[in-house]
This record gives C-alpha cells, structure tokens and sequence, in this order.
C-alpha cells in the first residue's frame, strides 16, 4: 500500500489561468508553477492507493448530479491575519462552488475542515507583508467571467507540483445554452 496527496478543484480556463499564473508569479510567489489557477473543493488530502477507485467512482456520481455554472472573478480579498493569503474573489458563482464542495466532500473524502469553506483563487501566499498588499492592490481592479463545466482530481509529487490526473463534466440538469 502506498499513499499519495491528492486533491480536488476547478481549474480555471485559459486565458483567466495564464493571466492570474502570471499576476502570481510577478508578486514574487514561488508556487506560482507548482499550483496552477484554481478553486478549491477538496484541500490536499493524504490516500492509499487503493482507495483511488472509490474515490473516483464518488466523484463522477458527483458530476453527474451538478450542471454546468458561470463563475465571475471580481477584485480582491484577504485571509489576514488569520493566514497571509491574499486571494480574487468570486462575484457569482459562489453557491453552486458551496454545493458542489459540500457534496464532493462526503463518503470517501469526508474530512474534517481547518477553515469554513470560501470558493476563491490565490494569487499570493505566505509572502512578505508588502508583496501581499501589492496583491491585493494591484488585481484590485481585476475581472473574469467563464463557465465551470467540470472539476478535477490533482496529485502532488514529491517536489511539491500539483498535476492533474483526471476530469469530471459536470452532467446535471440546467445545462448552459449552446454558445455559452
């Protein structure tokens, strides 16, 4: 048996991704590469091996049940002082992030929470006080729009990079029109 951390979330589109990687990295943010643009459903999460089935088989009844939703990204907001995370908030978007969390987080990935659950996208972390305040000041001003239609299971190696591993549509009901 052997054990991995995994963890689930949104991945943000192209070009919210490469811009907000790119914000990130100017902030002097060394985990700009290793973690790439996300909202988080699952924190990383340490699992054997054999459990991975399972979870997978969770997650895809988990798509299955959710529709597809519209995520918009507007300015900026901090976790200080409880943790130097300085973060773009989401405008719309944030009760269908709540629902699919809150029902990807039971059966085989029912943890505990350090934190109540607050769908958001890092930008800077555990950085010196000033580069957090250019953070928060510089995307302050910042604004995305772009449909959620699936989420994704991540595995970090043992360098600290996250990778994604597999994608799950999400397939319910109230499915955005075409074009969208």
């Amino acid at each position: 048996m052997s054990d991995r951390t995994i963890g689930v979330a949104i991945g943000l589109p192209e070009p919210v991704a490469g811009e907000l990687r790119k914000w990130r990295e100017t902030f002097g943010d060394p985990l700009a590469r290793a973690v790439p643009p996300h909202i988080t459903l699952v924190p990383p999460t340490v699992v054997d091996d054999a459990e991975l089935p399972r979870i997978e088989a969770h997650l895809d009844e988990v798509a299955a049940r959710h529709a597809p939703f519209e995520i918009q990204l507007r300015g900026t907001g901090s976790f200080l002082p409880v943790s130097p995370v300085v973060f773009v908030a989401l405008a719309t978007g944030i009760s269908n992030c709540e629902r699919l969390e809150a029902d990807v987080r039971r059966g085989p990935l029912s943890r505990p929470l350090k934190f109540y659950y607050h769908p958001h996208v890092t930008v800077a972390h555990e950085l010196t006080p000033e580069a957090l305040d250019r953070a928060f000041t510089e995307l302050a001003d910042y604004r995305a729009t772009f449909w959620v239609r699936e989420f994704g299971l991540f595995e970090q190696d043992g360098d600290g990079v996250w990778h994604p591993q597999r994608a799950f549509p999400l397939r319910g009901e109230s499915a955005p029109t075409a074009g969208k």
